[in-house]
């Protein structure tokens, strides 16, 4: 299968990119609560899907959550706690860059948490994910897969682009060596996080384009019929004089004095 070209791409996102803001518009009409997490290793392409499914959504109803390490004060909460304020109100959508399963992959594997705490949260987890959704909450967890070769192309690319650079990190330059620990511990958190009710969905990432519109495709088929009837808003001709703007008065600005 050849790589997809950027025109191609557009032409078959475009059309999901409008099934989206359909939903939003259900999901705002109805009052539901969407929570899409997005999971996978490092240049695996979670910011790329995010944004293709946020981009033409309200941001005052879409929100991308991309939580930093736990300050001093969160290390010492319930581990849950610090999520729990950003999910979704009525009528919300909410879609996190990594979540609280930072604890069975990069905490686990880098040795930020303790194996109690590890394995206390494997087992809480799938309880916690449970009253979210007995609560309403409609759960979607995507994993997104890549393989070695494909990630070292990507850090790559990253190093050596100023653009990206920001999104090489310390932690994903210690991670490197630790692709098999990762894949472990990715194949026990399915096992123990797995359930009817939330389950996880693996795409393929090695080509992002196509990941992209098969996990928005997938997302749209999973929830319910999400149609609305969208609101006809006439736009009567305007009465009276158009007025231009004016800008003789405007001069340049004298930069501020610097003290001495």
């Amino acid at each position: 299968m050849g790589k997809l070209k950027r025109k191609e791409y557009q032409a078959l996102l475009e059309p999901m990119q409008l099934e989206l803001i359909a939903m939003a518009r259900w999901a705002q009409h109805t009052g539901q609560r969407v929570l899409v997490l997005f999971e996978g290793r490092d240049t695996a392409g979670k910011g790329g899907a995010i944004q293709a499914i946020a981009e033409h959504l309200n941001p005052r109803q879409c929100r991308v959550v991309a939580l930093p390490k736990p300050t001093d004060r969160e290390s010492t909460q319930w581990y849950f706690q610090r999520y729990v304020a950003h999910l979704p109100a009525a009528g919300e959508i909410v879609l996190m860059d990594r979540s609280w399963y930072n604890r069975a992959g990069v905490e686990h594997v880098m040795g930020y948490c303790s194996e109690n705490e590890y394995h206390a949260f494997l087992a809480q987890a799938p309880v916690f994910e449970k009253l979210l959704i007995d609560d309403g909450i409609l759960l979607f967890k995507y994993w997104l897969s890549v393989d070695q070769a494909q990630q070292e192309k990507r850090f790559a690319e990253r190093h050596v682009d100023p653009l990206k650079g920001w999104k090489l990190s310390p932690v994903d330059l210690k991670s490197r060596s630790k692709y098999s620990a990762y894949t472990e511990a990715r194949e026990a958190m399915l096992r123990a996080t797995h359930r009817d009710e939330a389950p996880w969905t693996l795409v393929d990432f090695n080509d992002q384009k196509r990941g992209r519109l098969g996990l928005i495709r997938n997302l749209l088929d999973r929830l319910p019929d999400t149609r609305v009837d969208e609101p006809e808003l006439a736009l009567p001709p305007l009465k009276g004089k158009l007025h231009k703007e004016h800008f003789d008065a405007l001069k340049p600005i004298e930069p501020y004095p610097l003290a001495e």
